[in-house]
């Protein structure tokens, strides 16, 4: 288990291998970050591939091993009722957020060589990206899952400056500014990200994704939407926006929750409001469901079995470095500064206005 800094996962498979430690069984956990750019991580695989073959290396993100998160291929393959509407016709977009309260801690040194696109989007929610985007695979089998997924990221359209807002919180009476706590007055890191992606392909094109993270917010909160398009026609005359919505909350509270449409109860014409159908795991499923098994022990009960469904490929990480790499590029070279935003809020106020610029709003952030 390679619980180490990256420049020494070299070094340890040269010496396992140089001791006669390993064999065609042998299998490595390799811990994140899988490198901070695309050469650095093509130059960490080729370290690996020297001494072990891509099946026998598991590239570990705690992500992947929720409950939820392996929910999103079943309630999207597993069910009829989904599937079919599951594209451009008739979703409007897709909200993906994965919000903290704490700050950066005592991990500033490393988080300010990194920031939230490397710490979080690059692979955390990348990675909901594709399970909520990727086609059908043939078979659940790590490869086909894989395959699939690296068809997603290798689909995504380059990301252009207006549709990224960067941010960084700033002091509050329960702790110090980001940059206080990195102890660098001019820090250009960000703390927090959000952006619009599009996905060129016969399923998604025309259909936005929008993503974002950020530390020393409002709740802790993980949460994917999938909101549906109105009616072509409401027969109801209504002119209130109902639409449905599909929520699947990874943490905290995991469940599932489809909005969907009804008359209100009592007399007095048609009025319409939106209920909630909610599946609160811990409510629908008993006991077992009330304690999950933690991420961690999923993902490495796996490792054992010899599973590689939910860790990352090498072709798969470095394509998302592919992708981005030219959006942290375009930042530094234009020298963009993040903007401030309040601890305890929701991010910059620039995150509302470019939805708002296409008539959306996020998602309330709430625990």
């Amino acid at each position: 288990y390679f619980s180490v800094a990256p420049s020494l996962f070299g070094d340890l498979a040269s010496r396992l291998h140089k001791w006669e430690l390993t064999n065609d069984q042998t299998r490595i956990v390799v811990e994140k970050p899988f490198g901070r750019d695309l050469a650095s991580a093509k130059a960490l695989n080729a370290s690996l591939a020297e001494h072990f073959d891509e099946g026998q290396i598991y590239r570990i993100d705690h992500y992947l091993g929720k409950e939820t998160v392996q929910n999103l291929m079943a309630v999207r393959f597993g069910n009829m009722l989904f599937e079919p509407l599951w594209n451009s016709q008739y979703v409007d977009h897709i909200q993906i957020t994965v919000a903290e309260t704490v700050g950066v801690g005592g991990r500033g040194d490393y988080y300010d060589r990194s920031g939230a696109m490397r710490d979080m989007v690059q692979n955390h929610l990348m990675q909901l990206l594709c399970l909520i985007a990727m086609e059908p695979p043939s078979k659940f089998d790590p490869d086909a899952v894989r395959d699939e997924k690296l068809k997603v990221i290798r689909a995504l359209d380059p990301v252009a400056p207006h549709h990224v807002v960067r941010g960084q919180y700033d002091a509050s009476p329960d702790g110090p500014s980001y940059r206080e706590a990195v102890e660098d007055p001019r820090s250009r890191t960000e703390s927090y990200v959000a952006m619009k992606v599009g996905i060129s392909n016969w399923r998604w094109a025309g259909t936005p994704f929008y993503l974002r993270t950020g530390k020393r917010l409002v709740a802790r909160s993980s949460e994917i939407t999938v909101v549906f398009k109105e009616l072509n026609h409401s027969i109801f005359g209504e002119k209130q926006d109902h639409r449905n919505t599909l929520s699947i909350r990874l943490q905290p509270n995991e469940g599932i929750t489809l909005n969907v449409t009804i008359k209100e109860p009592g007399p007095g014409g048609m009025r319409l409001v939106d209920v909630p159908l909610d599946m609160t795991f811990a409510d629908a499923l008993g006991e077992e469901a009330e304690d999950p098994p933690d991420a961690y022990e999923r993902l490495i009960m796996d490792v054992i079995r010899g599973n590689q469904t939910l860790f990352m490929r090498g072709d798969e990480v470095e394509a998302a470095w592919a992708w981005t790499d030219p959006i942290i590029a375009g930042w530094e070279t234009r020298g963009d500064v993040p903007k401030p935003y309040d601890s305890g809020s929701a991010g910059p106020g620039d995150a509302v206005q470019m939805l708002a610029r296409d008539t959306r709003v996020w998602r309330e952030v709430k625990p």
